[in-house]
This record gives C-alpha cells, structure tokens and sequence, in this order.
C-alpha cells in the first residue's frame, strides 16, 4: 500500500495493487485540479460529487456518488468540487 499527496495535500489517495492490477481510493478537498493518465483511468464517486471536464468534451459535468467516468491513456483531465468528494481509481 502506498500513501499519495498532491496539490498540496488537497488530495491524498491510497493505492493498493494485487498481481497486475491497480487502484486508488483518495479525497479531493474542495477546488480544481488537472490530473494526467499513463493508463486508462475508471474513476467512480463514492461520496460527494466531483464536476469533469473530460478531453473528448468542450463541457464540464457533474458525477454524483455512484457514477464513474473514464479516460483514455496519455489525457489529461480537469476535476472541481465544492465539498469533500470520495474516490475509487480504477487502472486499466
């Protein structure tokens, strides 16, 4: 198990890997962050809400507790939120 910090400690995950797979489960404090993929990424909210702005959009989009999106490798993505948000990051 391996214990991340980014952006200042604004978001922190854990990443838990079995044979050859690999996720995180973290928080994002509330603010805007751009993170990048070297893998496909399955990003789900647990709680929370987390807006969006995947590459292959011009819009934001909210995801509640539940929902997940995707992005591909080698993309970049903004994610916003005004309150604390759970995470599971799924790699593919």
């Amino acid at each position: 198990m391996q214990h991340n910090v980014y952006f200042d400690g604004n978001v922190q995950s854990l990443t838990l890997t079995k044979g050859n797979d690999r996720a995180t489960v973290g928080v994002i404090k509330p603010g805007r962050y751009t993170f990048s993929t070297t893998s496909e990424e399955t990003m789900s909210v647990i709680s929370g809400h987390l807006k969006a702005k995947l590459p292959d959009s011009a819009d934001w989009r909210t995801y509640r507790e539940g929902e997940h999106f995707v992005v591909p490798a080698g993309q970049s993505f903004d994610v916003e939120t005004d309150v604390d948000s759970a995470y599971l990051c799924v790699y593919r």
